[in-house]
């Protein structure tokens, strides 16, 4: 494979700049244009619902480098750009200025959209929250809110409702499930988390649909439930999930379903690679395609791609991971936890607030691990779930311990 005498990465997240730093770090000199719809420095996204909703971080304490660092990197920045279609033949980027951006290799670095649901756009006091500028809105609001309603029982529902409770806000968190983050966390957990939120006055409503928000004078002032229940609000924050930014490949020819399609290397076409929140690859020892929503592999994705643009001919089978920290607990989840795997304290105990928990299957082998207050011990049990990402013989049955 001939390297590239140019790179084009669509998306200045994390996941795009990990891209071009990767590049440079394995001593790529070609030229390296980094295409972004947003004009200002690349940040960082995770700190949104957290640090900078609760005013302990400024936007500028979230930018991923600074402008030095950015300057050594020796890459093109064209900020403030809308990638609005791409012609995979030629491997041409058009935006909305009616700009022609092409490489040799193109790298998808385009990350979710949040979700809007039906009818609660462009009314006051409803809110997303994805962008430097949507967590600087929310929060003014929050400030001066008395009824904040979280639509959405997600990893991003449940760390907002967590900081407006911290600021002391009267929360209400309202989502489909059972308990929060109950699909990433499996009942047990979530049960934990739940019980959590309930003791620093979150109030939840789980089992929860919302049927419409209700206005005066254009104003938000409650969320009307399936049930016909009015929840009062003078703030509501809808986070229900993240659409791959897909839409601007839609004439493309890439494969796209429920983000860019892509092989075991993270191709999507010849010399077209996808990375971060919106690449669906096939991962090569679990036989099956991911796609991953979480910081850390938007840059271990990122190094990959890289090492392939460069000919190394490498899969990417990462062991799945997420973080999150809610009310002065971080939990931390390395692999796949499914619905009916048994829950196992490895480490820890429930009642102090620290453990850690192994997820097994119905043969006994862990299929993820969960940290909670416990990172150190956390990553040490990561290690029994490497044979499921490895081309190696299943591990032996663990052993229960509580």
């Amino acid at each position: 494979m001939n390297v590239p005498s140019d790179v084009l990465v669509v998306g200045a997240s994390a996941a795009g700049l990990a891209i071009v730093e990767s590049l440079r770090r394995k001593g790529y000199r070609g030229r390296i244009t980094l295409l972004d719809e947003e004009a200002g420095t690349p940040y960082d996204r995770p700190p949104l619902s957290k640090q900078v909703l609760a005013g302990t971080w400024d936007a500028e304490r979230t930018h991923l480098r600074t402008r030095d660092v950015l300057e050594a990197l020796d890459a093109e920045f064209v900020l403030g750009e809308r990638a609005v279609s791409l012609d995979a033949a030629t491997r041409t980027v058009r935006t909305a200025s009616g700009r022609e951006l092409g490489a040799q290799a193109v790298v998808l670095a385009t990350g979710l959209r949040a979700r809007r649901l039906p009818g609660l756009t462009g009314i006051s006091g409803v809110h997303v929250l994805r962008t430097l500028d949507d967590a600087a809105q929310l929060r003014k609001e929050l400030l001066h809110a008395e009824q904040a309603v979280v639509i959405g029982d997600g990893v991003l529902g449940a760390e907002i409702a967590a900081t407006a409770r911290q600021m002391g806000r009267d929360v209400t968190l309202a989502g489909p499930q059972a308990a929060p983050m109950r699909t990433q966390l499996g009942a047990a957990i979530a049960d934990q988390l739940a019980v959590l939120h309930s003791g620093h006055g979150v109030r939840l409503r789980p089992h929860t649909l919302v049927q419409e928000v209700e206005t005066t004078e254009g104003r938000v002032r409650g969320v009307r439930t399936a049930e016909s229940e009015v929840l009062p609000a003078d703030l509501v924050v809808t986070a229900v999930g993240g659409v791959p930014a897909t839409g601007w490949l839609a004439d493309s020819g890439l494969v796209l379903e429920d983000g860019v399609v892509c092989d075991s290397h993270c191709r999507a076409a010849e010399g077209i690679y996808a990375v971060g929140d919106v690449a669906r690859f096939q991962h090569q020892t679990l036989g099956r395609s991911l796609r991953l929503e979480n910081r850390t592999n938007a840059t271990e994705q990122a190094q990959t791609v890289a090492a392939n643009i460069l000919g190394e001919d490498r899969p990417y089978t990462p062991v799945p991971y997420f973080w999150t920290d809610q009310l002065g607990v971080k939990i931390q989840v390395y692999g796949l936890p499914t619905p009916t795997a048994a829950v196992h304290i490895a480490e820890g105990d429930v009642e102090e607030g620290r453990f850690v928990a192994r997820y097994l299957d119905d043969e006994g082998h862990p299929v993820a691990v969960l940290g909670w207050n416990m990172p150190k011990q956390a990553r040490k049990h990561r290690q029994h779930l490497l044979p499921l990402y490895t081309p190696s013989t299943r591990p032996e049955p663990a052993t229960a311990s509580r």
